[in-house]
């Protein structure tokens, strides 16, 4: 489950042109501002691709052609791709996105683009010559998934209709390498659903460094159980759609590793152990081209195993073995990275209370922890072979705030290459050279830079100062953050947003925000200006409140909730709202909820539990029972139903629904496959048959985000709407 709420939209960088404001009086913050003109979207730098002499990058130029341009100056040096000259195929008119294969000599044209979830899609694809100029179908035999550039360039490998294809870019020749793919069945190539969300594993390939044998994941999904969805726009008969969707405590995929040679035309299962009911959630290839990293979990995702294995016999080891008496986080991409002159390789930890990185030789033994304290590293971006220092991003003196650091391997001090506080990132160049930096914090809207490996700033990229300058038309609320100490002596941090013209003598009804995830953050040092300064303009202040089980504050305070989500995590959101009834500008009697996905389970959850504390609550694509939620995520926090039916029960909205005494909205997407609807049908039906009135808005086919046409205007709106009239 992914943090997805209202500040969606601030993801979209592309600045639109809006007409500046007359002069005189200030203009107030409008959805239409928020959710059509886009008055306060952030200019930023994105879709750059480092290219491999680390001087240069290609990205798209103002004319949406594929330019290569310099790190240096920032000048275009020259145009790779002008879809504008190939108008005459049609699929261009879709052009999606790019990638330039390793030996830069050839172009992977993505066009037609149909998503399958969140991440997965479909695209119809094309191979440019950047010497030819030629335009080429990589195949003609139908739409392709996770094409991908073998590492000498001389191949792709992609996926159709749940089987591995190879294409010689040489000839154009096409083989399959699996046969038995089958939907709703075998998947080769590709991810599950439930892999796809909750490890963010799509691309289920992986090219052996030599280009001579690729590796890849095998799903079979023929015993998870069924889930369907009814399509109904446009349709006389509305039309079912089923996918896999594996819950909490039911069968999953059973899952193999395997690689194919492409000399010998051999495929051969890799060792992952005899048991079944387990995860492979990544693939790594190790600086030995016949040596594949595989990185296993159990089913309670409690045990970590980092197994070898030899790419031609499948025979495996174990490299290295990690326990934790909670869970282990998801290994993402940058999990681990193994040291070019194969002695060692890094990986992140929580063993000692705090994630931070760890170098271990090639024999499994710790060679030493690289970083230390209470700050935790956030992020990897990269290990520079040459300097041998090691580039991430980590909390700088507060879970609210990041920097950018540099670290010798050898274990030497770290250096912060960042040097304003807020929220720091950073994207390096092939080689290292070079770093775009992007910076913002509460006050200061994206500023990006670019510096030296050293963190010398070279030039500025993008201000913002049109945005400064727009913000400026505008009656801005203000924002600030605050700590308080729950009744428990827990201290916790927050944000407000209060009314442009704001007095202490004055009492304002207050609409509550949070998502509350395990490890999740909302209260950030970064620059937002959305939904809860639009409400300010209407008179309400906006708060939020990261509760116990969220991140950034160490491995005890976001792992107290497992076993029991949503006790930790209601208690203090209802504690915080108690505490707002003490400040004497707070109406206290007219304190509201409400949240997306996670929170929206919240909000519900908040609304019965503390109904004398809370007057409304607003809940978007709630899960409102654990036990319909998918297996990877739940049983990661909470186990396995069968052995903790307590910790299901105890805290589903659903079974509280007889508390309820405030006013409840309760708003979900026909097609969300990932929270389904029958959560919301759930808790309509209890809500039902307990007496309790309640109101519901319903969005026709539409997923998790919501979204689609006039749908987020829409969505708002009535948001907006409900906390007037019930606020």
């Amino acid at each position: 489950m992914k943090n997805t709420h209202h500040f969606l939209w601030l993801l979209l960088v592309a600045a639109l042109a809006i007409p500046g404001i007359a002069t005189g009086q200030k203009a107030k913050i409008t959805l239409d501002d928020l959710f059509k003109k886009g008055t306060f979207r952030s200019r930023s730098v994105y879709g750059l691709t480092s290219m491999n002499d680390g001087e240069h990058y290609s990205a798209y130029n103002a004319k949406q052609q594929v330019a290569k341009f310099k790190y240096a100056t920032g000048d275009e040096v020259s145009v790779l791709f002008n879809p504008s000259e190939f108008m005459s195929n049609a699929d261009l008119k879709e052009f999606g996105g790019y990638q330039l294969s390793p030996t830069e000599d050839k172009m992977l044209i993505e066009t037609q683009i149909q998503y399958i979830y969140r991440h997965s899609y479909t695209s119809n694809s094309y191979i440019f010559d950047l010497k030819t100029q030629a335009l080429t179908p990589l195949s003609k035999n139908g739409a392709q998934m996770n094409a991908t550039f073998s590492p000498d360039g001389k191949r792709i490998s992609f996926v159709r209709d749940n089987n591995i294809y190879i294409v010689d870019l040489s000839t154009l020749e096409e083989t399959q390498i699996t046969t038995d793919g089958l939907y709703n069945n075998i998947i080769n190539g590709a991810a599950d659903w439930v892999y796809e969300e909750e490890f963010a594993l799509t691309n289920g390939m992986q090219w052996s460094p030599d280009s001579k044998k690729l590796a890849f994941f095998r799903f079979d999904e023929s015993k998870v159980k069924m889930f369907n969805m009814t399509m109904f726009e446009g349709k006389l008969y509305p039309e079912n759609y089923t996918f896999k969707y594996p819950k909490a405590g039911e069968t999953n995929s059973v899952v193999s590793i395997h690689t194919y040679d492409l000399e010998s035309k051999k495929t051969t299962t890799m060792d992952v152990g005899s048991e079944t009911d387990q995860y492979i959630a990544r693939i790594f290839w190790t600086t030995n081209p016949n040596q594949l990293s595989m990185i296993r979990l159990n089913r309670l995702q409690n045990k970590l195993d980092i197994m070898l294995a030899d790419a031609t016999s499948g025979k495996s080891s174990i490299l290295y073995t990690e326990t934790n008496k909670y869970y282990i986080e998801e290994p993402n991409d940058n999990y681990l990275t193994f040291i070019p002159d194969g002695k060692s390789f890094i990986i992140t930890s929580e063993q000692d209370g705090y994630k931070h990185i760890y170098l271990y030789g090639m024999d499994g033994k710790l060679i030493r922890q690289l970083t230390k304290g209470t700050h935790e590293v956030s992020a990897i971006y990269g290990y520079d072979s040459d300097k041998k220092n090691i580039y991430y991003q980590a909390y700088d003196n507060s879970p609210l705030r990041k920097a950018v650091y540099c670290l010798p391997l050898n274990g030497g001090k770290a250096t912060k290459l960042s040097e304003q506080e807020g929220t720091n990132s950073a994207n390096f160049s092939t080689g290292f050279k070079y770093y775009i930096h992007f910076h913002n914090n509460i006050n200061t809207p994206t500023l990006v830079t670019l510096h030296n490996s050293k963190g010398k700033l070279l030039r500025t990229l993008e201000d913002n100062a049109k945005l400064k300058e727009r913000i400026a038309e505008y009656d801005m609320p203000q924002k600030e953050t605050f700590t308080f100490k729950t009744s428990e002596g827990v201290e916790l941090y927050g944000y407000m947003v209060k009314p442009f013209d704001f007095s202490a003598d004055k009492k304002y009804p207050v609409l509550m925000y949070q998502y509350s995830g395990p490890g999740s953050q909302s209260v950030q040092d970064n620059f937002k200006i959305g939904w809860d300064e639009h409400l300010s303009t209407l008179g309400y202040i906006v708060v939020c409140v990261d509760g116990r089980g969220t991140g950034g504050r160490g491995e005890a305070f976001k792992k107290m909730t497992y076993g029991q989500m949503g006790l930790y995590e209601s208690t203090d959101q209802i504690e915080a709202a108690k505490y707002l009834q003490t400040l004497p500008y707070i109406d206290g009697n007219r304190i509201g909820i409400w949240g997306w996905s996670y929170g929206g389970y919240m909000s519900s959850l908040c609304l019965f539990k503390g109904a004398d504390v809370f007057k409304m609550a607003i809940a978007v694509a709630p899960v409102t029972n654990w036990r319909y939620y998918d297996s990877i995520y739940t049983e990661r926090f909470m186990g396995l139903p069968q052995d903790n039916g307590l910790g299901y029960d105890s805290n589903s909205p659903i079974n509280h629904v007889d508390k309820l005494k405030g006013k409840l909205l309760l708003v979900h997407g026909t097609a969300d496959d990932n929270v389904h609807v029958q959560n919301a049908i759930e808790l309509i039906e209890k809500l039902v048959q307990s007496g309790k009135q309640f109101d519901l808005m319903m969005y026709p086919d539409k997923n998790h985000g919501i979204r689609g046409g006039n749908t987020t205007m829409h969505l708002y709106t009535k948001l907006t709407n409900y906390v007037k009239e019930n606020l």
